[in-house]
């Protein structure tokens, strides 16, 4: 545990950061998968662009491997990096749920009040923004609590 408060957070910065990454490297892998789901299956299926489910990668990118160095520069035991998979892995299926939830409130939105923003009333853009707000808040707070118990391990 860390006593130094700047150090801290250092510490879930970077956890935000790697939490970052292993969605990046799942959405590359999503997004290969849809792309041949696509090609094999009728062309104007319709989902929201997430594909069916997240696409779990525990390969990190380059930047991904820098994060866990600075995290962990001793390295981590076995049960712990299993631990941080873990964590790694619940954010990335999270992550996925909380892009579908902004997606599917953006598409049900704009079939009830069209697509075009400059046509809302004032009441209109009051609720998409109010709307939008409420999923990037519920995504922040998740995203906060999981780079805090990550930046925890070792």
């Amino acid at each position: 545990m860390q006593s130094d408060p700047a150090q801290a957070t250092t510490r879930i910065d970077l956890a935000r950061g790697l939490l970052r990454e292993a969605v990046f490297q799942s959405r590359a892998k999503q997004a290969a998968g849809t792309g041949l789901l696509r090609a094999a299956t009728t062309p104007d299926a319709k989902n929201c662009g997430l594909g069916a489910h997240a696409a779990g990668e525990s390969r990190l990118s380059e930047r991904g491997r820098e994060i866990v160095l600075l995290l962990w520069p001793a390295g981590l035991a076995p049960l712990t990096a299993e631990r941080a998979e873990s964590i790694l892995s619940a954010w990335v299926e999270r992550q996925d749920a909380l892009d579908r939830k902004r997606n599917h409130f953006l598409r049900d939105f704009r079939a009830a009040n069209g697509f075009d923003r400059t046509r809302y009333s004032s009441e209109q853009l009051a609720a998409f923004e109010a709307g939008l707000a409420r999923i990037n808040e519920d995504e922040d707070r998740q995203r906060d609590t999981a780079a805090a118990e990550l930046s925890r391990i070792g």
